[in-house]
């Protein structure tokens, strides 16, 4: 950093001048000022962070005691893809005197696994990109300058994500009245399942070629987001998002009521709803979410009754409104019998049919129907249509593309972490493991003597510099090493 740091000042500092020199001398270039500026400081932080790795891989060289069973096989040139741009830097390769393995111990102490090229933060911008907008934007996004990583690395890095369970406990649980869920799927085309040219033709000489994503999400309550205002938005939203099947369902479910365990005072809840259409999945949730009422989704709703009036060209209006008001006030029985009025007279076999099932469909729903349209209790408006929309469409069905099985579940997990608002660069870091310390081996103290014969040595390189205020800080490349020390015990 210190050499960095001297070479910036002779030279950096020169280019730094001419830049200016060129913006006085026309004033309305002042993109051409902040790009040359720009330009520059990121080469000197580049330079710098290489000077910083190669100090600490030289400690590791010249420092047999913190690397007893290893020694020096030869130094190579390697680059790392960051967030600023690609550094590159020297660092030793180490071969072990007992097992004959080779190894960059600077790569062991910063947890870069072998044939990886790319930083943590790197990573982060890259997925940070990829799950709203596409994996070759992603690849774009992975740094400041020029370089770019390719679309099948951003799908390769989304493809070995593993997300980690909210298991957070507050200390002091919510109390709310009422809690809402709200559940809905996206359904999303696939190039393939497993592997390329295994989609199958079904009976209607159609390929299997979708899949169902699904949507679960938590939250408290609607609230204007402005006082004036006439858009909403929902209180305190945690979002679910899953690829699954069978018993998959049932963990779906199950952490869904973890997490309202870990977060409410479920005993002093009034009504759980869950808002949905229907579906098989859906309603399997009441059994994992003890005193929870289902309310069928408005939309699903206004669907079915304007799908049994479609086929009228007079009083289409007033029948609907008495199909609504039989829902609302009447029983089953009168529900029927308007149905068969709209059946008298049908010839075609496909209205009768889809009377018969949309007729099936509200029956089936009819407790969950009267619930939507009495709007009692704290029942709220379902936003399901819309969150899936928002929430997984927008990236992963709303345009033409095809994905795998996998790359879908990872994705709509992705969609779920995003909106949570958690962060990229701890999802990025939980798929490290923490390497353990080897047992038996000692840890490498540093002496007084060598801790100003060091401070001696750096007085030497910096000359002046080191009366600077930036250096008065005692000991800064000593307190680095110490700390260096601690990463490095066990190799």
């Amino acid at each position: 950093m210190i050499k960095s740091i001297q070479q910036f000042q002779t030279e950096g500092g020169k280019n730094l001048e001419k830049v200016f020199m060129n913006y006085s001398s026309d004033m309305t270039k002042i993109a051409e000022m902040v790009k040359g500026v720009k330009e520059r400081v990121i080469n000197l932080g580049l330079s710098m962070i290489a000077e910083e790795l190669e100090m600490y891989d030289a400690f590791l060289c010249k420092n047999r005691q913190a690397r007893p069973e290893w020694y020096v096989e030869r130094k190579d040139e390697t680059t790392l893809l960051t967030s600023l741009g690609s550094v590159t830097y020297h660092k030793t390769l180490f071969k072990n005197k007992f097992t004959g393995k080779y190894e960059y111990l600077l790569d062991r102490v910063m947890g870069i696994e072998k044939h990886e090229r790319m930083s943590e933060d790197a990573v982060a911008e890259l997925l940070g990109e990829a799950v709203q907008t596409s994996y070759r934007k992603g690849g774009i996004s992975a740094c400041m300058t020029e370089e770019c990583v390719s679309k099948e690395t951003v799908m390769n890095k989304l493809h070995a994500l593993e997300f980690p369970k909210n298991t957070e406990q507050l200390e002091k649980k919510k109390v709310v009245d009422y809690l809402y869920i709200d559940a809905d799927e996206d359904h999303v085309s696939l190039q393939f399942r497993e592997r390329k040219g295994d989609l199958i033709n079904l009976e209607n000489n159609r390929k299997n070629n979708q899949a169902i994503a699904k949507l679960v999400y938590i939250y408290e309550g609607i609230e204007k987001e402005a006082p004036a205002g006439k858009r909403h938005k929902l209180i305190n939203p945690y979002y679910f998002c899953r690829v699954c099947n069978g018993k998959e369902n049932r963990k779906l479910w199950d952490e869904v009521y973890e997490y309202i365990e870990n977060h409410y005072e479920v005993n002093r809840i009034k009504k759980i709803y869950l808002n949905a259409d229907g579906g098989a999945w859906i309603k399997s949730g009441k059994k994992s979410i003890a005193g929870i009422t289902y309310v069928f989704d408005e939309f699903h709703l206004e669907k079915a009754v304007m799908k049994l009036t479609s086929h009228m060209k007079d009083r289409r209006e007033d029948t609907r409104k008495e199909l609504y008001e039989a829902i609302r006030k009447k029983k089953k029985s009168d529900f029927e019998e308007i149905v068969e009025k709209l059946e008298e007279g049908l010839k075609d076999q496909k209205e009768v049919k889809r009377i018969e099932d949309n007729k099936v469909y509200l029956l089936s729903n009819w407790t969950a129907a009267k619930l939507r349209l009495n709007h009692k209790d704290g029942v709220k408006g379902c936003s399901a249509e819309g969150h899936v929309s928002h929430v997984l469409s927008s990236r992963m069905s709303s345009r033409p593309m095809g994905w795998s099985i996998k790359g879908m579940s990872k994705m709509a997990e992705l969609r779920a972490y995003y909106y949570n608002g958690r962060d990229m660069l701890e999802l990025v870091r939980y798929q490290k493991e923490n390497l353990q310390k080897a047992v038996g081996c000692e840890e490498v103290v540093f002496s007084c003597e060598e801790m100003l014969r060091e401070e001696r040595k750096r007085r030497r390189v910096l000359g002046k510099l080191a009366e600077l205020p930036i250096y008065r800080i005692p000991y800064p490349q000593i307190r680095k090493i110490a700390n260096f020390k601690g990463h490095i015990y066990g190799l």
